[in-house]
C-alpha cells in the first residue's frame, strides 16, 4: 500500500471542504464554481486553489471578484472546519483545464471530419 504525504491528505480535505464553504457563498448563486484542485506545501502554510467556472467571461469574472472579496471569510470557514496549528494562505487561481480540452476535441473533430468527407 502506498503512502501518502501529510500534506496531500490535508490537500483533499480543503478541496472538499472548500467547495462545501463556497457553494455557501450567496453572491455565486448564479455562477457554478468548481474546486479543480488545491496545491499545498509541505510545510501546510501555502495553499493555492485552482478552480473552473461554468459560463462565459462575465460569470468568470464575477467569480474571481466574488472569491477575491470572500477569502478571509473562506480562510476563517476553513480554520473552523479544519483541526490544524495554522491554516494555511489561501490564493485562488482560475485552471482553464475545461477549455483548452474543449478546444483539442474541437479541432480533432474538424480533422477527422475531413478525413472522412476526402
Amino acid at each position: 500500500m502506498k503512502s501518502y504525504k501529510r500534506s496531500q491528505r490535508v490537500a483533499a480535505l480543503i478541496q472538499k471542504e472548500c467547495a462545501d464553504i463556497i457553494r455557501d457563498i450567496k453572491d455565486l448563486n448564479y455562477a457554478i464554481v468548481t474546486i479543480m484542485g488545491v496545491r499545498l506545501t509541505d510545510d501546510l502554510l501555502t495553499c493555492k486553489i485552482d478552480y473552473s467556472v461554468f459560463g462565459g467571461q462575465q460569470e468568470k469574472e464575477a467569480a474571481a471578484k466574488i472569491l477575491d472579496k470572500n477569502l478571509k471569510e473562506i480562510r476563517h470557514q476553513l480554520a473552523i472546519r479544519l483541526n490544524l496549528r495554522r491554516t494555511p494562505e489561501i490564493s485562488f487561481y482560475y485552471d482553464n483545464t475545461n477549455e483548452t480540452a474543449s478546444k483539442v476535441f474541437d479541432i480533432l473533430k474538424k480533422i477527422e471530419d475531413e478525413k472522412t468527407n476526402k
